[in-house]
């Protein structure tokens, strides 16, 4: 029997006790349906071997070996990841297009008893449902961009924010990016599907009744890319300017970056990745600073020299209404003073 998926809201309300994923861990790395677990019934080198027996041999000997494959992966889940399920487990189980892999797999399945359920045409049925959301339909919601300099502490505001009750996105977090050169966090980015697919179940939540707040950022965060839809949203949207003295967000910047700030190797090659854009006696200076640990210099240096200039050129593209918010502390309890003289604006 096969689920036939209709829209990303949907897919949050499942109601079965797993959701499989059967293809390969690479596959499964790039995208998956959200809280899908991976059991592959074939891994990458296996699903390699059985594409080159296809074209090269016969379909039927590939069928033969591929069969092989997956039965003694089946085992070895069953007596794994799946030994300790109870009779009455309810999984549903997808592939690619809903084909070979998976209907092998829901096949030893339901022979022991257990209530499986296919997703019709596979993961290739959910992406085209991404795919709809972000890159065939407006962005659900009005769009309002929390701007500022860097340093101003514009995604505390934003999960302040949403505490007090506002709609809000932070690309930042689904992108595993702080947004600028020296942003790149622990674990990664995600790759550009997975990045998609998490900004579109946000985006499915939202209350179109209801603004959306978006920190406002270039095009891209990190190496993930917006669709187009919302990058249009965000060019056209207001915006609420933070305005703070730079010795404040040095200050803040210090803190918000100490993973960086406590790996002097990897700062100081972050630093040496300006050469291009800035003079070389301006980057062997701050590299200096960095070496002295004189990190507060460094940062008001860096944003005054090199980032404010270009927010600055960036702003001046955008034709948008603005309201500013001016605070002279990026303190926790300023910025919770400031959350709510911006959630009085937001309405």
């Amino acid at each position: 029997m096969g689920l036939t998926l209709t829209s990303l809201p949907q897919i949050a309300g499942l109601d079965y006790d797993d959701i499989i994923d059967v293809r390969s861990p690479s596959e499964y790395a790039e995208d998956h349906i959200p809280g899908a677990i991976n059991l592959p019934v074939l891994d990458d080198a296996e699903r390699a071997e059985v594409g080159t027996i296809y074209k090269q041999e016969s379909p039927f000997r590939a069928r033969k070996v591929g069969a092989a494959l997956v039965a003694a992966n089946a085992a070895r889940h069953l007596q794994g990841a799946l030994a300790d399920k109870p009779g009455g487990w309810r999984p549903l189980v997808y592939c690619w297009r809903g084909g070979q892999r998976s209907g092998s797999f829901a096949s030893i399945l339901s022979q022991i008893g257990w209530r499986v359920e296919l997703v019709s045409g596979g993961y290739k049925a959910y992406r085209h449902l991404v795919v709809d959301a972000l890159y065939d339909m407006p962005c659900p919601s009005p769009v309002v961009l929390l701007g500022g300099d860097t340093g101003t502490a514009k995604t505390a505001l934003l999960h302040r924010l949403a505490a007090r009750g506002a709609q809000m996105l932070d690309l930042e977090g689904l992108a595993n990016h702080r947004g600028s050169l020296f942003g790149a966090m622990a674990g990664g980015q995600p790759s550009q599907k997975t990045f998609e697919s998490r900004l579109a179940a946000a985006m499915a939540k939202l209350d179109p009744d209801r603004v959306v707040v978006v920190e406002a950022e270039s095009s891209k965060v990190g190496n993930c890319r917006l669709p187009p839809g919302l990058w249009k949203a965000m060019t056209a949207a207001p915006r609420l300017e933070v305005v703070a003295p730079v010795p404040a967000r040095a200050r803040y910047l210090v803190s918000a970056y100490a993973d960086m700030v406590q790996d002097p190797a990897r700062l100081a090659a972050v630093i040496s990745r300006l050469r291009g854009a800035q003079p070389q006696e301006q980057v062997t200076a701050w590299l200096a600073m960095a070496t002295e640990g004189e990190f507060e210099d460094l940062a008001a240096g860096l944003m005054t020299e090199h980032y404010d200039p270009r927010y600055a050129k960036h702003r001046a593209r955008l034709d948008q209404g603005v309201e500013t918010f001016e605070t002279d502390s990026l303190e926790s309890e300023a910025l919770d003073r400031l959350a709510d003289r911006l959630m009085m604006q937001l309405g």
